[in-house]
């Protein structure tokens, strides 16, 4: 929830923050996704302030994490399916509901007076005024008791995608592969507001300092129980007003994701490849494991992102990275190299490989409505192309580690069994005498790296490692 909410406007005036979610939303719906940069692309055409924007990421991702409760509610009350609705209703009537079931700091008056304003104010775009629906939809929200869940024993797939908001070819999946009860963890996790968990920057502080730096400043912080270089705040801020952000002191990243570079155990000194690096996360996390100290070779295939990369490496002190922009499949095509950073093998291998991202939906909650079946089988080809190509660069004796933000077969365990039984020269590794102690549970019985089963607050993800022959 925005920490202070934007006063509410009468008159006939929509507060600048609803006008902005709306937009956003309607911005996300064309393009099947959230831009890393959308927010800030709206703020600005905007001119929003601080409150305002925060008001505004509020409802959007709330509408995203809740969409199909909403719709679930909403449909109850109107005669007309809320599928078949404009677009443009759909979301006003979505960012009504949201502030009515979920914000009760604003005011129910304020949440519906502002959605039917919204409607007339776009009569001319719809071709028609939908205010007088949306009016009575949302009054009728307003009244109307909370009403019992679909039952679970009739239909645990309808019962689950109600009442977690996830979509029901997901639900069903989950349940077939895992049965009811572990499918309804996974849902629950999807609609959770994850924590702000930080990476202290070994390069610049220790934990103990930083933890210092943040209880003088009162922010509520503590140490993570399985990175032993994480900090979880207990409540969400702005990160660039923390002691030690312009500093590079730390990097913001969820605590499965910090697990990743342990599991390569570089050194310094050693040539590196982070194989799909953006936004340089683990990148300059290697860094650090390394000293500043050997070669880091950051691929991605946006220029853009690679810029973002290299902006993360200069607040964080990190000096041994190089990007390189591409996507290696052109780069190291038919076995021929065709470029100077690839042409010697490097001692150690990062394919954080890019995937459904199903294991993160409580971060990118759009992607419950945008991702499809297909979505994980275009993932698949990409990334055995991915993990061939770049298994092709790395030195006898070197170590690759193949990680995704996904829980599905597919893209996780499938993936490492089919690539070792086709290349025998590469052989399975355990993972777990690079994990802290405290991860040790999240080892699976094939020595990979699990976080679907935790109980830490984590994202979902997996990691596997593999060594080349001598």
């Amino acid at each position: 929830m925005a920490s202070e909410l934007p006063p509410s406007q009468s008159g006939g005036i929509v507060s600048a923050g609803r006008r902005a979610a709306m937009k956003a939303l309607l911005a996300i719906d064309k393009a099947g996704l959230l831009g890393d940069d959308l927010f800030d692309q709206v703020s600005s055409r905007e001119s929003l302030d601080l409150r305002d924007r925060a008001f505004m990421v509020e409802l959007v991702r709330g509408v995203l994490r809740y969409r199909a409760t909403l719709d679930w509610r909403l449909g109850l009350l109107s005669d007309r399916r809320i599928a078949k609705l404009p677009t443009l209703v759909q979301t006003i009537l979505r960012l009504g509901a949201y502030q009515l079931l979920y914000l009760d700091r604003v005011p129910d008056s304020a949440a519906v007076n502002e959605s039917v304003q919204m409607t007339k104010q776009q009569s001319r775009r719809l071709g028609r005024d939908w205010s007088g629906f949306v009016n009575a939809v949302l009054r009728a929200l307003l009244r109307s008791p909370e009403p019992a869940w679909p039952d679970a024993g009739s239909d645990p797939v309808v019962a689950l995608a109600v009442r977690y908001s996830c979509p029901a070819w997901l639900v069903e999946r989950w349940c077939r592969r895992l049965g009811a009860e572990r499918a309804e963890v996974l849902c629950r996790a999807s609609v959770e507001v994850p924590p702000l968990t930080l990476r202290v920057n070994t390069l610049r502080t220790s934990r103990a300092a930083l933890l210092a730096d943040l209880a003088a400043a009162q922010v509520e912080a503590d140490a993570t129980s399985i990175s032993e270089v994480g900090i979880q705040l207990s409540r969400s801020c702005s990160v660039i007003e923390l002691p030690g952000y312009a500093e590079g002191r730390f990097y913001v990243e969820d605590e499965a994701g910090q697990l990743i570079p342990l599991l390569l155990d570089v050194q310094p000194g050693q040539r590196v490849l982070d194989a799909c690096a953006a936004p340089g996360g683990k990148a300059t996390h290697l860094a650090a494991l390394m000293e500043n100290r050997g070669e880091i070779v950051a691929v991605d295939r946006a220029t853009t992102r690679l810029d973002l990369v290299m902006a993360n490496c200069r607040r964080l002190g990190v000096k041994i990275l190089t990007p390189l922009d591409g996507d290696l499949r052109a780069l190291v095509g038919a076995g021929i190299v065709s470029h100077p950073m690839l042409s010697r093998p490097f001692d150690r291998i990062l394919l954080d490989a890019p995937c459904s991202g199903l294991g993160v939906l409580r971060r990118h909650p759009e992607g419950k409505w945008y991702k499809t079946p297909e979505s994980i089988a275009q993932h698949r080809q990409m990334q055995v192309e991915l993990l061939a190509t770049t298994s092709r660069l790395l030195r006898p004796g070197g170590v690759l580690v193949y990680s995704t933000c996904s829980i599905e077969p597919e893209e996780t365990e499938s993936i490492i069994d089919e690539f070792c039984q086709a290349h025998h020269q590469f052989q399975r590794e355990s993972i777990a005498p690079w994990l802290p102690p405290a991860g040790l549970p999240f080892v699976t019985p094939q020595g990979d790296l699990s976080t679907m089963t935790n109980r830490n607050r984590m994202d979902l993800f997996f990691a596997a490692r593999v060594r080349r022959s001598e």
